[in-house]
């Protein structure tokens, strides 16, 4: 079988240097293999002087990458090929002709400035959070209160600074004392309300220049007023959340400690009927998988410092739970959070349970296969299944989808559809 290039594999026909941009990507990234002698389609071509191309190969990466990352080289001599494996290296970033490159699917691309200065900050084993702030003369008035609040410290000194990592007697205060501050220049959250859809917009409202720590508190309130309510029933007043309060606060809380604060923009949450929607800036952090972040097995933090804070506070625990947390607020719940991780992005939906929760017969029914197929079910397979026809079933799963029950897989003919569990 034909492997395709994917972004941890490429081919090349023969030798020319522009593999070297490769070679710096894997480095600075994920690693991966380049095998020589392949042409783009994954046929085998074959080398006409192999240990000429080795010795070649070997004389390039290390008179041109800076540093030289680690690597290994491996001969076929049946097919005439050559496998090139560079290694993910600790010392980035690693710099071909003065670019430090990264891969985007199958091709290999010049990094920005933002991008460079985190691979400077991960080569020194350093964060950006750890990095002085441009503002030296910073109060703290409302994290003291919280903390007096939570864990009774008696008072505020420079003392509690270096305990909770925000000051250093060489560097003063650093980017997390700024966040957590009583006033900085960090972007906030940018806050959305919609009607039925995008075209009706009903109000907006921004919080920014304000402790990440009160800014946390306010916008939680915020969301959880306009999705909860008091209802009576049998003479007893009962508060009923559309939207599970645990579950926003721990949204919030993750898209503060955990988005990328060098990336001048907000965190947006878009407020609709049947959801809401919050997008962190910044993908996910280096070395953590997408499985991983689902299953809540986070344990490299991208703002240590911050994510000690809010830990402080009882607002998160500190070791990668939140996604859990989130989850089990809506244990009883058919309709489940959906979790979308992109390179630059990460949004977590939080659907109205009220609203959503009543599926009717037909809905049930498709539901009821999709959750029993081994893994994810074609529309055809429950046409088959439930004997309804084309556009009673698209009707059904795009109900389905409205409400956060299923999720669709692939598009055109390959179409397939899971249950969100």
């Amino acid at each position: 079988m034909v492997l395709h290039e994917n972004p941890k594999l490429e081919y090349k026909r023969d030798l020319s240097k522009r593999y070297l941009k490769t070679v710096s990507a894997f480095a600075n990234y994920d690693g991966g293999k380049i095998i020589f002698g392949v042409d783009n389609d994954g046929h085998v071509i074959g080398l006409e002087d192999v240990d000429k191309t080795r010795m070649a190969i070997e004389k390039q990466i290390n008179d041109n990458l800076d540093p030289v990352p680690e690597f290994s080289l491996s001969v076929d001599t049946v097919e005439r090929t050559i496998t090139l494996a560079v290694s993910a290296g600790a010392n980035t970033p690693y710099v071909y002709q003065n670019k430090a490159y990264k891969r985007s699917d199958t091709a290999t691309v010049a990094i920005d400035r933002v991008e460079y200065n985190r691979l400077v900050l991960r080569g020194q084993n350093r964060d950006f959070e750890e990095l002085p702030s441009e503002n030296q003369q910073l109060t703290f008035s409302y994290l003291e209160a919280r903390l007096i609040q939570q864990i009774r410290i008696e008072k505020w000194t420079q003392d509690t600074e270096k305990t909770l990592a925000l000051y250093s007697d060489k560097n003063g205060f650093n980017q997390a004392a700024a966040l957590v501050s009583d006033s900085h220049s960090f972007p906030g959250i940018d806050i959305a309300m919609f009607g039925e859809s995008v075209d009706i917009f009903l109000d907006r409202q921004q919080f920014s220049g304000i402790s990440i720590i009160k800014m946390f508190d306010d916008v939680t309130s915020f969301i959880a007023k306009h999705y909860s309510f008091e209802q009576i029933i049998a003479y007893e007043r009962i508060k009923v959340e559309q939207v599970p309060i645990k579950a926003i606060r721990e949204a919030v809380a993750n898209a503060l400690v955990h988005r990328e604060w060098d990336l001048r923009t907000s965190i947006r949450i878009a407020m609709y009927p049947n959801r809401v929607v919050i997008t962190s800036p910044g993908g996910l952090p280096f070395g953590v998988s997408r499985e991983e972040y689902i299953h809540g097995q986070v344990s490299m933090l991208r703002n240590p410092r911050i994510a000690h804070v809010f830990a402080l506070l009882g607002i998160i625990e500190k070791f990668g739970t939140g996604i859990r947390r989130i989850m089990d607020a809506y244990r009883e719940s058919v309709v489940k959070p959906t979790f979308d991780v992109f390179s630059h992005s990460i949004s977590v939906t939080l659907p109205v349970q009220s609203t959503n929760e009543v599926l009717d017969e037909e809905e049930q029914e498709v539901l009821y296969i999709i959750q029993h197929f081994d893994d994810q079910v074609s529309r055809l397979q429950i046409e088959e299944q439930t004997g309804f026809n084309k556009a009673k079933v698209i009707r059904i799963l795009n109900a389905l989808q409205e409400k956060s029950v299923i999720q669709k897989v692939g598009s055109g003919p390959a179409t397939m559809y899971r249950s969100i569990d």
